[in-house]
C-alpha cells in the first residue's frame, strides 16, 4: 500500500504595511520637494520640510527593515556590493528613459509639428531597438564582464541624451532617429545585466525580495526622472517665453536643457554603479 507523500508547511507571505507605507511617504515627500523647488523657492519652508520629512522617513524606514521580522526591502541586502550597483544601476537607466519619455512626444508634436499617429510612428523603433539590442547583451556581458557592459551601456544612454538635446525644428527625422536608436541600445545592454546583478546577488530564500526590489528601483528611477526633467522644462520654457522667445523655440530650448541635466545624472551615477560592480566581483572572487 502506497503511503501518503509528507505535506510540506505552506509559506504565506507576510505584507509590511507599515514598511510599504514609509517607503511610499518618504518617495512622495521628496518628489514632492523637487517638483515645488523651482515654484516656491529652494530655501522656502515648505520645500525644506519635505526634503527633510523625507530623510526623516528614510530614515524610520531603515529602522524598521532593520527589527521587522519580514520587511518589504531588509536594508542588510545593500552591503552586498553586486545588488546595491544593480539597483543604482536599473535606477539610473529608467531616470535616463522617462527623462525622455516625458518630453519626446511632446517634443515631436509641438516643436516638429507631428500629428499625434506621426509621433507614435516616430517613436516606436525606440521599443524595437531595445529588445534587439537586449537579445545579445547578457552574452556580451558574459564575455567583457558586467562592469563594461553595464558601463558601455550607460556611456550610451547619455550620449543619445545629448545627442537629442542637439534636435530642433530642423533636424531632419532619420538624424532624430539615430539619436533614438543610440540611447535604445545603451538601455538594452544594461538592463538584463543589472537585473542579472541583484536576481544573482539576493540570497535564494529571498529571491521574491530581489525581484521587488528591481521594481522598485524601476519606478523610482522613473519618478526621479520626470519629476527632474519636468521641472526644468517648466521653470526653463516660462523664462524663454518671458523673454520673448516663441513657444516653439522655448520650449525646443527647455528640453535641451532638461536632456543635458539627465545625462549628467547618468554619467555621474554610472560611474558609482561601474565602481560597485567591478568591487562586488572582486569579493566574489576573494570569496571563492
Amino acid at each position: 500500500m502506497a503511503t501518503a507523500a509528507p505535506r510540506i508547511p505552506r509559506q504565506t507571505a507576510t505584507l509590511d504595511l507599515p514598511g510599504s507605507a514609509l517607503l511610499v511617504l518618504g518617495a512622495a515627500a521628496l518628489l514632492f520637494g523637487i517638483i515645488e523647488g523651482p515654484g516656491r523657492g529652494w530655501t522656502s519652508a515648505t520645500v525644506t520640510g519635505a526634503f527633510a520629512l523625507a530623510l526623516v522617513v528614510f530614515a524610520l524606514f531603515v529602522r524598521h527593515g532593520l527589527r521587522a521580522a519580514h520587511p518589504v526591502l531588509d536594508p542588510r541586502l545593500f552591503r552586498l556590493p553586486r545588488l546595491l550597483a544593480g539597483s543604482l544601476g536599473i535606477a539610473v537607466t529608467f531616470f535616463g528613459m522617462f527623462a525622455l519619455f516625458y518630453v519626446n512626444a511632446q517634443f515631436l508634436q509641438y516643436v516638429k509639428a507631428y500629428s499625434p499617429l506621426q509621433t507614435g510612428c516616430a517613436i516606436a523603433p525606440l521599443a524595437l531597438g531595445m529588445m534587439a539590442v537586449t537579445k545579445y547583451g547578457m552574452r556580451w556581458a558574459q564575455r567583457a564582464g558586467e562592469a563594461r557592459a553595464v558601463g558601455a551601456g550607460l556611456a550610451l544612454i547619455a550620449a543619445g541624451l545629448l545627442l537629442l538635446a542637439t534636435a530642433d525644428a530642423r533636424t531632419p527625422y532619420l538624424w532624430y532617429l539615430a539619436f533614438l536608436l543610440v540611447l535604445a541600445a545603451g538601455a538594452g545592454l544594461a538592463m538584463p545585466t543589472l537585473s542579472h546583478a541583484i536576481v544573482a546577488s539576493v540570497p535564494a530564500h529571498r529571491s521574491g525580495m530581489g525581484s521587488g526590489l528591481q521594481g522598485a528601483a524601476r519606478e523610482l528611477g522613473a519618478a526621479m526622472g520626470i519629476a527632474v526633467v519636468g521641472t526644468v522644462l517648466s521653470v526653463r520654457f516660462a523664462a524663454g517665453t518671458g523673454h520673448g522667445a516663441t513657444a516653439v523655440t522655448a520650449f525646443a530650448d527647455a528640453t535641451a536643457l532638461g536632456y543635458r541635466i539627465a545625462a549628467g545624472v547618468v554619467l555621474v551615477v554610472g560611474c558609482a554603479v561601474v565602481w560597485g560592480l567591478r568591487a562586488g566581483t572582486r569579493a566574489g572572487r576573494g570569496g571563492a
